[in-house]
């Protein structure tokens, strides 16, 4: 019986194919400090932080992150273990349930090694205080047995840097977030630190896009790289079905429409979550668990995914008696404001 040769065996050949050898998925996120655009006091912050920490041969001090969705916290942790020449370890708060969770990735972590934990605010309290002398002193107690036969032991780790991302960081406790030596807040991007994001990302996906293409895609991404990485993926389609695969600002315009993005970057959810404000309780205020209600959605959705924006455009108005709706979002939606509420 003949034997197939390498070709023919696919995935079964000892040689390595050219497809065997591509990354399955190309990343757009910056790999260095000096490629990545915007944040610039967090990033000159870490460039020192790194460079001191490379001086004294130490482990970098702990980092923690905050900020809505989407800025760059989880591409950060991957630049400062690049930069620090370290292996990174992802999890997130909710996927340690347990204290064993917690220490079995600990134990693995070797010399200045990066730990990245993800919505940590959501982890939970038995779990976080194992992180306490950890961070602190670098080792883990345990405790065996019960009762009068109780033993407690400490074991020792290798010193690495814990690098949190939080959303909330007012759901953050006091002993967990003192123990950060680095605190930086991410901020929604300029429209020109958008513009140069989308430019490269279309560099890398092999696109061809003109000026007022980058400038009108920057325009609807709500001041967020996630979010104009992912509408040019869609735009780049509709440009290489309905059009000649150039994107300008005709064909941003367009595909965005049709996918439901208006020319603030306002989606179907946030002016769903803006009318029901002004249609259901008369333009607030209004508490968010009722808004949450009406819309059937998660209020944790409308609070760490619609409200950041909303806010920050002035669209929406957090009161201590609850949300109420701007002049600013009545003209955008082109809706009649009520006589006396302005």
């Amino acid at each position: 019986m003949l034997t197939p040769g390498p070709e023919k065996q696919g995935v079964l050949a000892k040689v390595g194919l050219p497809e065997d050898q591509e990354p399955e998925l190309l990343s757009l996120r910056p790999e260095l400090l000096k490629e990545y655009i915007g944040q610039a006091e967090v990033v000159e912050t870490l460039k020192i932080a790194i460079q001191a920490a490379k001086q004294r041969r130490e482990p970098l001090d702990h980092i923690l992150f905050h900020g809505p969705p989407g800025l760059g916290k989880t591409t950060l942790a991957h630049i400062i273990a690049n930069e620090m020449q370290s292996s990174l370890t992802v999890t997130s708060g909710p996927a340690l349930e347990k204290g064993g969770d917690l220490i079995g990735i600990l134990t693995h972590l070797g010399e200045g090694d990066v730990l990245f934990v993800d919505e940590i605010h959501r982890t939970p309290k038995t779990v976080e205080e194992f992180l306490y002398p950890a961070m602190e002193d670098f080792a883990v107690d345990f405790v065996f047995d019960k009762g009068i036969h109780a033993r407690s032991h400490r074991f020792n780790l290798q010193r690495f840097s814990l690098v949190g991302a939080t959303t909330r960081v007012g759901l953050l406790s006091a002993p967990l977030r003192d123990r950060f030596g680095i605190f930086r807040s991410l901020d929604f991007y300029s429209e020109n630190d958008l513009v140069k994001i989308a430019k490269r990302s279309a560099s890398l996906l092999g696109v061809r896009m003109d000026d007022g293409g980058a400038r009108e895609l920057s325009r609807r991404s709500r001041g967020t790289p996630r979010i104009i990485n992912r509408l040019l993926k869609r735009v780049r389609d509709y440009a290489e079905v309905k059009g000649d695969g150039c994107i300008d600002r005709k064909v941003v315009d367009a595909a965005l429409t049709l996918e439901g993005v208006d020319g603030k970057g306002l989606t179907d959810l946030d002016r769903r979550y803006l009318k029901t404000i002004i249609e259901f309780y008369n333009g607030g205020p209004v508490g968010i668990e009722a808004i949450s209600a009406t819309l059937q959605e998660e209020s944790d959705t409308l609070v760490d995914v619609v409200e950041p924006y909303l806010l920050k455009t002035g669209f929406v108005l957090r009161t201590s008696a609850g949300r109420k709706a701007s002049a600013a979002a009545y003209r955008h939606l082109k809706m009649p404001r009520q006589a006396g509420l302005f």
